[in-house]
């Protein structure tokens, strides 16, 4: 019984489609009428990051509400600041951005990112 309340849920596989062209962009504008559309940046260099990051893909469940869409800034610093030029949201990391129709209409950043609260809202949108 104890060890259900201690066990760690494993981390899922997530679908990701990697960022790592500015035109790709494009493509996240037009998958967004669609569908809503989560841009995950993630700094390879910070230990916030990287337990954000690990944190969300362990609460992820595969019939999520958008298209996970995933940014190593650092090896694309390009890429992000034409995220926060083109969509007008200040540059963070780690950061969710989520796009309905070309548009954002939700973003967090750090610990405060949540898979639940971020699907919530996409299925509302």
């Amino acid at each position: 019984m104890l060890s259900s309340l201690f066990s760690k849920k494993e981390k899922v596989e997530l679908p990701w489609t990697h960022l790592n062209q500015i035109d790709q962009l494009n493509k996240v504008d037009e998958a967004s009428y669609k569908k809503p559309v989560l841009l995950f940046k993630h700094s390879t260099r910070c230990s916030i990051s990287a337990m954000t990051l690990s944190r969300f893909e362990r609460s992820f469940q595969e019939e999520a509400a958008f298209e996970p869409y995933f940014l190593d800034l650092i090896a694309h610093r390009d890429i992000s600041n034409e995220i926060a030029s083109k969509y007008g949201i200040k540059h963070e990391s780690p950061q969710a951005i989520l796009i309905k129709d070309g548009k954002v209409i939700f973003h967090e950043s750090h610990t405060a990112i949540n898979f639940d609260e971020l699907n919530s809202i996409a299925q509302r949108s």
